[in-house]
């Protein structure tokens, strides 16, 4: 069974081949040109996805076809030419184009999850016995369109985040001009106002003490966004050590969930080549 549908990974993969450089079969400074030849950048993409989805190590998703060092350099090779911040950029703006991101609603909220191997953003979780864990402070927009996270240590609070993750509302300018900060209990205090009133932020936070069903607010299209990056085990449990690499396998797996929610939702309003026959 593939890791993700055929309707999915084809244009995933035309998009992001096409942010990727012209690089020839063989080394053009090799004495004898005919050394082994370089591994097809198909191959790699969809091993990255397989490791994204299923959380297994390198070497268990190595083959015949891709062995482990070449898809941690490949991978590396991609970060160091920002390919996968690219991509997630390029699927937040078609979905802005042809179905439209909802900016006047915006919600956050912090998620912690397992770092077994510790790492550069990882801290003792309060909520694991105080073993190793990651917490990402993810903002989303109207519908759950992962718009960026914030990644810290799970000992970390979720208030402090606020300001850095808002900050990522900077690359998706133009905004509207009315904007609502829908938040949970845990942001509940005059700091955060005050940070909503500096940035001209309008702010929807639950209050301390009362219970979620009186006061639900639009919040849970974050923690629903929180389940679909969970769904992809490399990002429940993480075994990397570098942020940046943390943070490219986010950026894919928000780029597959933009794309996915892009595909689904057109599909009844558009008509394209190669569309699914039925509903995805």
């Amino acid at each position: 069974m593939p890791v993700l549908p055929s309707w999915l990974t084809e244009p995933l993969w035309e998009q992001f081949a096409a942010l990727l450089p012209m690089r020839p079969k063989f080394h053009p400074g090799h004495p004898l040109g005919c050394h082994r030849r370089r591994i097809g950048d198909r191959a790699v993409f969809d091993k990255l996805l397989q490791l994204l989805r299923f959380g297994c190590s390198y070497e268990a998703i190595a083959d015949a076809t891709c062995s482990a060092t070449t898809i941690r350099s490949r991978r590396d090779e991609w970060i160091r030419l920002g390919v996968f911040a690219q991509f997630k950029r390029i699927a937040l703006e078609s979905h802005d184009r042809i179905v439209g991101l909802v900016l006047d609603r915006i919600a956050a909220d912090g998620c912690i999850t397992k770092a077994p191997g510790g790492g550069e953003v990882a801290g003792r979780s309060p909520v694991d016995r105080g073993k190793q864990g990651l917490k990402r402070s993810g903002m989303t927009d109207g519908y759950g369109i992962p718009l960026g996270r914030v990644l810290a240590g799970a000992n970390r609070h979720d208030s402090p985040l606020l300001a850095a993750t808002l900050d990522l509302l900077d690359d998706l300018r133009p905004l509207p001009d009315d904007i609502t900060v829908h938040l949970d209990a845990g942001y509940d205090s005059d700091k955060t106002r005050a940070l909503l009133a500096e940035r001209g932020l309008d702010g929807r936070i639950a209050h301390k003490g009362e219970k979620a069903p009186v006061q639900a607010s639009d919040r849970w299209h974050v923690e629903r966004t929180h389940a679909w990056q969970n769904a992809f085990q490399r990002l429940a449990r993480c075994h990397e050590h570098h942020t940046t690499v943390i943070n490219a396998f986010f950026d894919l797996a928000d780029t597959v969930i933009t794309v996915r929610s892009l595909i689904r939702r057109a599909w009844t309003t558009h008509r394209w080549d190669n569309r699914p026959n039925r509903h995805p």
